[in-house]
C-alpha cells in the first residue's frame, strides 16, 4: 500500500472528518479499517494503518539509539498514541488532546506519505510548505544520495 496526495478537509464539531476515498481504498476500508494516531513530527499528526504501526513498533524494539532517548521517546510515542476505526461513512473522529496537542483548526490537510498519513493544521502545513518548498531539489539530492536519479542530476548541472 502506497499512500500520496494532499487532502484539504473540515473537521465537523466532533473533530471529524472523511478521508478520501483514494485513500480509504488504500488503507483496505472497509475490511480493514484499524488505524493508529500519534503525534508526528514538525507539528502534525501520523495516521498509521495497522500493518505500518506493527513495523513501526518493531524498529522501535530494535532500535540503535542511545538507551535513554528511545526509554523517552517510547513511553512519549507510546502514551499518545490512540486506536482509531474509520466508520461507514469513511471518517476518523480525533481525541480532543491530540488535536489540541498540535493545535488543529476547523481546515485541516491531510497527507499521504509512504506508509502512513500525516494530519496537519492548514496554516502550519501552508508555512511549513512555503517554508520548505523551495529547497525541494537540494532536499532531493541529499535525500537520494548515493542513487541519485538522472532527472534530478540533469536539473541541478542545469543550474548556472
Amino acid at each position: 500500500m502506497l499512500l500520496t496526495g494532499s487532502f484539504h478537509r473540515a473537521l465537523d464539531d466532533k473533530l471529524r472528518f472523511a478521508i478520501p476515498k483514494p485513500l480509504r481504498d488504500a488503507l483496505g476500508h472497509p475490511g480493514e479499517a484499524v488505524l493508529y494516531l500519534a503525534p508526528g513530527t514538525d507539528g502534525s499528526l501520523a495516521l498509521y494503518p495497522q500493518n505500518s504501526f506493527t513495523k513501526l513498533t518493531s524498529r522501535l524494539e530494535h532500535g540503535t539509539s542511545d538507551g535513554r532517548d528511545l526509554v523517552a521517546f517510547t513511553r512519549l510515542f507510546y502514551a499518545q498514541v490512540q486506536r482509531l476505526e474509520i466508520d461507514k461513512q469513511g471518517r476518523i473522529r480525533l481525541p480532543n488532546e491530540l488535536a489540541e496537542l498540535v493545535g488543529l483548526s476547523k481546515e485541516v490537510v491531510l497527507l499521504g506519505v509512504g506508509d502512513h498519513l500525516e494530519i496537519w493544521d492548514q496554516k502550519t502545513w501552508e508555512n511549513y510548505l512555503e517554508r520548505t518548498q523551495p529547497h525541494y531539489d537540494d532536499l532531493a539530492v541529499r535525500a537520494l544520495a548515493g542513487g541519485t536519479p538522472a532527472v534530478f542530476t540533469s536539473k541541478l548541472e542545469a543550474i548556472p
